[in-house]
């Protein structure tokens, strides 16, 4: 079994920061892409950032120079640095990771976290 757990959300005001961190654990052979994605209320959920092992990273439009993602890859967590944060970013933000497990056989699937809720408001 493997389980992502979030931790970090909360409520920040306009233009204040928030750091997400999301640790993987189980039996993991591997984790390749990580990365965080958002869902508001009404809307569908969307990509906000992922990275490769490798350390390459892709940002949505929306985001890009205001949030940061990073791995370490020892410890299997990925973080979602958030600065310059607006009211548009309140959502619940779920950690999003491709792992293989073995458990006789190599096995890659992809797994979710339970989600934080993100709030932006005065």
């Amino acid at each position: 079994q493997v389980q992502l757990v979030e931790s970090g959300g909360g409520l920040v005001q306009p233009g204040g920061s928030l750091r997400l961190s999301c640790a993987a654990s189980g039996s993991i052979f591997r984790i390749r892409t990580m990365g965080w994605y958002r869902q508001a209320p009404g809307k569908q959920r969307e990509l906000v950032t992922n990275i490769t092992t490798s350390g390459n990273s892709n940002y949505a439009d929306s985001v890009k120079g205001r949030v940061t993602i990073s791995r370490d890859n020892a410890k299997n967590t990925v973080y979602l640095q958030m600065n310059s944060l607006k009211p548009e970013d309140t959502a619940v933000y779920y950690c999003n990771a491709l792992i293989t497990t073995l458990q006789g056989i190599l096995s890659e699937s992809t797994y979710w976290g339970q989600g934080t809720q993100v709030t932006v408001s005065s």
